[in-house]
């Protein structure tokens, strides 16, 4: 039997239809994160097929509307847009794993990879979603004299809820429940309203939305290196995080787009063979002693942590990373442990830095980064000033560069910006994709002290032979560049002009 017309109420249904696209679309941006990580750049691909989508449906609503002015075939079509919507957490993960494989193939990046991930995943719902405001009005239309007022009334209701699904989805329903289960709860909400203007039979909708909630969440980024497995994962209230295990013990840290790893433990050693042994030596290169007062500015799990707690326990040290939950998966999988001079912070590194007025550091490590892309305010003169006003004299600040292989355009805006703040800056070129620059107010800096370090007994042997093999390294600092300020640093867009650049020039070892 037909349900009375007057359910769903179209003001409620605008509400629910508001409340899901904007909270969808915050979910989507989530569900990226993983695979194309979660810099401005996806940020924008994300709003921009929303809204594309979004016009388009209204668009298309105006004409539906016209054609069939019943709030029956309104209900149907967001119910048919909640059950889309509720499939885009099921068929995110192979189909996003295989755009990776796809776009690493032409190293396009992510600028193209979440374009066409969002177009694919979530375009349509939401374009169907977008038709619902206009037959709304539509419908409730009886008398053209009030029909600007009834408009207007509408679309405020779909923007307040706009706002609650959009706090909704970012305070409450990742953290606590996931961004699959985000996406399933907006579908049930949409299925269960519109299902109350259908005949009973449609209430299968919500009821196959719930399932699907009732089902275990897998692993939101599956595939792993092989030998490895994955031990942990987590939606912090900042991106995704997982912790990959290898079959000897190792493990590593990964953030949203996995294309970099941000910790790694090892059972037997806190070395570590990659960047991080960099910073036991770098502050040697512009002091003739390990630093008594540290700050490390994106500490992620604390692999610097636990190698200066062996090597130089009496170094204090302020470990800040703005994802406090890392700190947590720290400490019950990386072997972080709390010990007197040492103090957590969860904030973003530039807030910090501005309120400690009155600390002064030895040396401050700049590793605050998302690769492969910078945030543009850790990149430009007027942090750059903040720090070197935060370092006590004779203090050094070492920051890590990542940038795609072969590629110097970063390191060299980076170097440019740093050596108008520092008169003196080196490189120690450690990998391919990474680069430490170490800067001081003071001469000399390089590899001489790196070398008389290697062979100082207050120096442990193996810091002795880390600061040999840095000292053969270590080189002048890059020419060239532009300086970045807080109004003009263009980062994210020269780090996909790079990777372009090297897709077009073709990867080395490819055929």
């Amino acid at each position: 039997m037909p349900r009375t017309r007057d359910l769903p109420p179209l003001t409620l249904l605008v509400f629910v239809v508001g409340m899901s696209t904007l909270g969808a679309e915050i979910a989507a941006a989530r569900l990226m994160a993983p695979f194309f990580g979660a810099s401005t750049i996806v940020w924008a691909n994300t709003i921009a097929i929303v809204l594309v989508a979004l016009s388009i449906g209204y668009w298309l609503g105006g004409r539906l509307a016209d054609k069939r002015p019943e709030k029956a075939s309104l209900c149907k079509l967001v119910v048919i847009a909640s059950l889309l919507l509720a499939l885009v957490p099921l068929v995110s993960d192979p189909f996003l794993s295989l755009s990776v494989e796809a776009f690493d193939d032409v190293s396009v990046g992510g600028f193209a990879g979440s374009l066409f991930g969002v177009l694919i995943l979530v375009a349509v719902p939401v374009l169907m979603l977008g038709a619902v405001a206009p037959w709304a009005i539509r419908l409730k239309v009886d008398d053209v004299a009030h029909s600007g007022e009834i408009a207007g009334r509408l679309y405020a209701i779909s923007t307040v809820g706009s706002l609650v699904g959009t706090f909704l989805s970012a305070l409450l329903l990742i953290p606590l429940v996931g961004t699959q289960r985000t996406f399933l709860a907006f579908a049930l909400t949409l299925a269960l309203v519109s299902a109350l203007g259908l005949p009973r039979r449609w209430l299968l909708a919500p009821v196959f939305v719930a399932l699907l909630i009732a089902v275990p969440v897998g692993t939101v980024k599956g595939s792993t290196k092989q030998g490895a497995r994955v031990i942990h994962e987590a939606d912090t209230t900042h991106q995704y995080a997982r912790v990959v295990e290898y079959a000897d013990g190792e493990r590593h840290l990964e953030l949203n787009e996995g294309q970099a790893v941000h910790s790694i433990y090892r059972r037997e050693t806190v070395l570590t063979g990659d960047v991080w042994d960099g910073y036991l030596t770098a502050p040697l290169a512009a002091r003739s002693e390990a630093p008594g007062r540290l700050a490390i500015l994106g500490n992620g799990a604390g692999t610097t942590v636990r190698a200066y707690a062996k090597y130089f326990p009496s170094t204090r040290i302020d470990a800040v990373e703005i994802d406090g939950e890392l700190t947590e998966i720290g400490k019950e999988f990386f072997d972080l442990q709390e010990r007197p001079g040492l103090r957590f912070f969860a904030e973003d590194a530039r807030p910090f830095l501005a309120r400690m007025e009155d600390e002064r550091y030895d040396a401050i490590f700049v590793d605050a980064y998302r690769q492969p892309y910078i945030p543009f305010y850790l990149a430009t003169t007027e942090f750059f000033e903040l720090v070197r006003d935060r370092l006590a004299p004779g203090g050094a600040m070492v920051i890590n560069v990542g940038h795609p292989k072969g590629s110097d355009d970063l390191e060299q805006v980076l170097t440019a910006t740093v050596r108008s703040v520092f008169p003196n800056v080196v490189r120690d070129p450690l990998e391919s994709t990474n680069t430490l620059l170490v800067a001081s107010m003071t001469e000399p800096v390089g590899a001489d002290r790196l070398r008389t370090a290697a062979s100082a007994p207050s120096v442990p042997a193996d810091v002795q032979q880390l600061a040999g093999e840095a000292a053969a390294r270590v080189v002048p600092a890059l020419r060239g560049g532009r300086v970045y300020t807080d109004d003009r640093a263009p980062v994210e867009w020269l780090i996909d002009k790079s990777i372009v650049e090297y897709a077009a020039d073709g990867a080395p070892g490819r055929d």
